[in-house]
């Protein structure tokens, strides 16, 4: 007997496909377990409890993040391939060919790693006292500095 079998859903390969594929489409774990149709306790205690229901959830979160990463990284950076043709299911023709570095996504890559050097806002403290000349003034003195311009 399958030990998914005892819970209060079957999850087999598709399921756990599907499970993988919400995970890596963003949804959260309560939207996780809310789409399963099971309680927040019997989520958290079947990611415990079965490496595979574990597994599915961490291949669509943490997998999918790296090979986007690695190809903007490779994008950014520029590649070279082999494009190759065929006739008759013979290798005919190999060119290789270079895909020149990216700048849009050399942008990206930057500006969200290395926020301090290439972000577009930079955020300035200030730390000393601002010399305000009329800070003192009430409101009646402050109209009437504005009548007499």
């Amino acid at each position: 007997m399958s030990p998914w079998q005892s819970l209060s859903i079957s999850l087999t390969e598709p399921k756990l496909i599907l499970i993988e594929g919400w995970a890596r489409d963003g949804l959260t774990d309560e939207q996780i377990y809310n789409n399963l149709g099971i309680s927040k306790d019997s989520f958290y205690k079947y990611k415990k409890q079965y490496s595979d229901f574990s597994d599915s959830l961490k291949r669509g979160k943490e997998i999918v993040d790296y090979e986007v990463e690695n190809a903007l990284l490779k994008r950014a950076l520029g590649y070279e391939y082999d494009e190759i043709t065929y006739e008759n299911g013979e290798e005919v023709k190999r060119v290789t060919k270079q895909v020149a570095p990216d700048t849009t996504a050399q942008i990206f890559w930057l500006k969200n790693r290395k926020a301090d050097k290439w972000r577009d806002k930079k955020d300035v403290e200030h730390s000393g006292e601002i010399n305000n000349p009329y800070a003192n003034l009430t409101t009646e003195d402050l109209k009437k500095l504005i009548q007499d311009d």
